[in-house]
């Protein structure tokens, strides 16, 4: 079985996959380096996720923005 995982290389050379895996034995790996920056922003954005939520998911917030929303 072949399959690819993304995942996070840091200063420091260690791997950090981005989904978890199970194998259920030891296997072989590749690691292809890209020449791209890893997406810190969107990563600060999923972690800030939970504590945003708690401010943007009131009533008084959808209802100051209610006027965005289409008409039913």
């Amino acid at each position: 079985m072949i399959k690819t995982i993304e995942a996070v290389i840091d200063e420091q050379g260690n791997v950090r996959l981005l989904e978890p895996i199970e194998l259920g034995t030891e296997k072989r790996a590749l690691v292809v380096i890209l020449d791209e920056p890893t997406a810190r922003i969107q990563e600060t954005a999923l972690l800030s996720e939970r504590a945003l939520a708690e401010d943007w998911n009131r009533p008084e917030e959808d209802a100051a923005w209610s006027h965005l929303q289409p008409a039913r």
